[in-house]
């Protein structure tokens, strides 16, 4: 019995012996090379567009207020169409203006027949004084007449003016060729100043987008409002809503004064011509701005990985060990992505297998490169 247990002691001794053996034979082989595929960070020549999201505004744009009190008797347009500069838009009732005005013209009728009568006596008593034969209180009496018919006459004059203003309030015309909207009020409508706004009139024909710019890109949107834009090279366009491109170029007109300390951004303003009315005020749409990338650095996208709001490549180096490099990407080409930095033209990358590959990993390239 003693020998039995003894003979299972050395056996289980033997045992875990073996195995440890085992476990440290297997802690010391290296796990295999990784199978992978790999570019290289290439430079090339590149043209791509930049996108900003934009809004159409109106260069030109007029909110229609009534200036005087009163009814709307007349509209003279149908709601959206054309309206030349100098157009009849509204009518207000002009009667009690009418009136006013009628009134106003003769009160100053009757202040320049005063005036008239007063010159005359003036002049009378001035002869009269010449030889003595008049008191003196009465001429200056007379010469105090005479001032003070003037100033009736400028007084009735003044009324008739302000007057005669009103009653030319009560047609309102279009101030610019535009647009005229769809009407704030109808047949009837008691308007008066300062309140409903009646419509709004645009032009059409040349119309703005405004974005916003990083301030970062102040001094390369400066230089080319400085230089001007060839509308041929069409540096500027927008997409439209329904994902179309706009037909017509713009040009930049504008940078504004100042930068939003808030947001770091400075609001830019391109001009388009609207010869099919296709742009309106208010829309929204994608400014794209052509840029011309020289001996830019790119590699595939599906090489970049993202985390924690950073991107990351794997670049393979000597003894194909790889080590993940922070990049600061720019714009996405056709499946290509520009680097702005972070890597070197030549540097490979792997391009398949990132999922499996860890940072110091050893990998096998399954694809061949020219001069690898």
């Amino acid at each position: 019995m003693k020998l039995t247990i003894h003979n299972i002691i050395i056996s289980s001794v033997l045992l875990l012996a073996s195995c440890g053996e085992k476990n440290t034979k297997m802690q010391q082989q290296a796990p295999p090379p990784i199978d992978v595929n790999v570019d290289t960070a290439k430079q090339v020549n590149a043209v791509y567009f930049e996108e900003y999201p934009g809004t159409v505004n109106a260069l030109n744009q007029v909110d229609i207020h009534a200036q005087v009190s009163g009814y709307i008797t007349e509209i003279y347009f149908e709601d959206g169409q054309h309206v030349a500069k100098g157009q009849k838009l509204y009518k207000i009732d002009a009667q009690q203006y009418a009136g006013n005005y009628n009134q106003s013209v003769a009160d100053l009728n009757v202040a320049k027949a005063n005036l008239e009568k007063a010159q005359k006596n003036a002049d009378r008593y001035i002869e009269l004084d010449k030889d003595d034969a008049i008191a003196k209180q009465i001429v200056d009496n007379a010469m105090a007449d005479l001032d003070a018919a003037k100033m009736q006459v400028k007084a009735a004059e003044a009324n008739v003016s302000a007057v005669q203003t009103n009653l030319r309030y009560t047609t309102i015309y279009a101030p610019f060729d535009g647009v005229i909207g769809i009407s704030q009020v109808k047949l009837g409508s008691a308007v008066a100043p300062g309140s409903t706004v009646l419509n709004t009139i645009s032009a059409e024909k040349l119309l703005a987008v405004d974005f916003a710019l990083d301030e970062k890109e102040i001094p390369r949107f400066t230089k080319l409002q400085r230089e001007g834009t060839n509308p041929a090279d069409s540096v500027f366009t927008i997409q439209l809503p329904d994902g179309s491109i706009y037909d017509e170029p713009g040009k930049i007109v504008l940078i504004d004064r100042a930068v939003d300390p808030q947001t770091g951004t400075i609001k830019a303003r391109l001009e388009f011509d609207n010869p099919q009315n296709m742009l309106k005020p208010g829309m929204t749409c994608n400014v794209r701005v052509k840029t011309d990338a020289i001996n830019a650095l790119m590699i595939p996208t599906k090489a970049i990985m993202e985390q924690m709001g950073e991107n990351f490549v794997f670049v393979v180096g000597d003894s194909n060990r790889v080590a993940q490099t922070k990049i600061v990407k720019g714009k996405n080409i056709d499946g290509n992505t520009i680097i702005q930095s972070g890597l070197q033209p030549g540097e490979i990358i792997i391009t398949d297998g990132v999922q499996k590959v860890r940072d110091g990993a050893v990998v096998k390239l399954t694809n061949s490169l020219d001069g690898h």
